[in-house]
C-alpha cells in the first residue's frame, strides 16, 4: 500500500486484489460505496480523494453543457457523469469526469452489463484536472483512453487554463493555452461546442 499524496490516488495492491474478477470488483465497490474507486490494467485498486468544491463546480458546468447538446442529439447515444465506471479493453475500470457512448455501443450491452461497469471505452471522454492533481498521471490516463478506443479526449487544466486534446490515430496530443476559446466535439460529437470560459 502506498502513502496517499495530495496529487496521487491511494494504491491498494496485493495478490488477492489482482485476482478479483470483474464481478468481485463490482461487489467490492458496492461494499465501499463511500470511496471514489478506479482500477488500473494491473488490477491495482486506486482510491481518490473527494472532488474539491471548485472542481465540482466546473464538473457540473461541463456536464450541463454536454447535456444541452445531448438534448438535441439523443439518438446519437448516451452521456455520463463522473460517477460512472467503464471497464476498458485492457481490464482497467475508469471513471472519466464526462463521457459519451454511441447508441450502437450502448444498445449492444445487456441490461445486466449496463447496470455494472459497462465493458466499453467511451469514444468521447473528458478529465478535469484540479490544482493538486498530477498532470503526468492524468496525461497517462488520457493516453490509456486513446489506446483503448477513445476517438476524442479532453484533459482540461483550469488552474493553468490549458487544454490537452487527444485524438485517435495521432501519436501525440495537442496543447492549447488560454481559456478564451471554444473546443469542438469535431466529428465525434458534431455540433458540440464547449466555451472554456465557463470552466474558470
Amino acid at each position: 500500500m502506498n502513502a496517499l499524496f495530495a496529487d496521487e490516488p491511494l494504491v491498494l495492491s496485493n495478490p488477492y486484489l489482482g485476482r478479483m474478477s470483474d464481478d468481485e470488483f463490482f461487489d467490492f465497490c458496492q461494499q465501499n460505496a463511500k470511496w471514489r474507486i478506479e482500477r488500473n490494467a494491473q488490477h491495482d485498486i486506486l482510491i481518490m480523494a473527494p472532488t474539491f468544491s471548485l472542481t465540482g463546480k466546473r464538473n457540473a458546468r461541463l456536464n450541463l453543457e454536454l447535456g444541452k447538446w445531448w438534448e438535441q442529439h439523443q439518438e446519437s447515444g448516451e452521456i455520463f457523469d463522473s460517477n460512472t465506471g467503464f471497464t476498458l479493453p485492457n481490464g482497467a475500470m475508469r471513471s472519466p469526469d464526462a463521457s459519451w457512448v454511441s447508441a450502437a455501443q450502448w444498445n449492444a450491452l445487456s441490461v445486466e452489463q449496463q447496470e455494472k461497469f459497462a465493458a466499453v471505452c467511451p469514444p468521447f471522454v473528458v478529465e478535469l484536472k484540479s490544482k493538486t492533481d498530477s498532470l503526468k498521471v492524468l496525461l497517462d490516463k488520457m493516453e490509456e483512453y486513446r489506446q483503448n478506443g477513445a476517438a476524442l479526449g479532453w484533459l482540461l487544466a483550469s488552474d493553468t487554463e490549458t487544454a490537452y486534446i487527444f485524438r485517435a490515430g495521432q501519436a501525440d496530443y495537442e496543447t492549447l493555452t488560454g481559456y478564451d476559446r471554444e473546443l469542438s466535439g469535431e466529428d465525434v460529437l458534431p455540433g458540440f461546442v464547449l466555451d472554456l470560459r465557463k470552466l474558470r
